[in-house]
């Protein structure tokens, strides 16, 4: 792959500080997600939910961490309710049943880690 490749596959910018909250805005009644790193061993995603918005319960092959930014949310992993808040973070793992409620706005980051 040549640098400009590379280049291309960025999301954000490499050694540089990048405030997360403001690189996806709420859109009301819609959750909006934004890739910020795809690469082959994880995935690193922002997400802003507007409140009450959700994603219903699904499962990933993957382990995935949801670290809240700001707001509040009800994550809910293989039927226990977890309420978290702005600098928690929830370890959802493989192929468990999860699902996301807004309890107010939120942003988070989710990271995936595919090894």
């Amino acid at each position: 792959m040549n640098s400009k490749q590379a280049e291309s596959k960025r999301e954000i910018p490499i050694a540089e500080a990048v405030r997360l909250i403001d690189l996806v805005n709420y859109q009301e009644g819609a959750v909006v997600s934004r890739t910020l790193v795809n690469r082959a061993t994880a995935t690193l995603t922002l997400f802003a939910f507007d409140d009450g918005q959700s994603l219903s319960e699904h499962t990933a092959p993957f382990d995935a961490v949801a670290h809240l930014l700001e707001g509040k949310a009800e994550i809910v992993v293989s039927g226990k309710p977890i309420r978290a808040t702005a600098g928690e973070a929830v370890l959802m793992p493989a192929n468990q049943p999860h699902s996301l409620k807004a309890l107010s706005r939120f942003k988070m980051l989710l990271t995936m880690i595919r090894s």
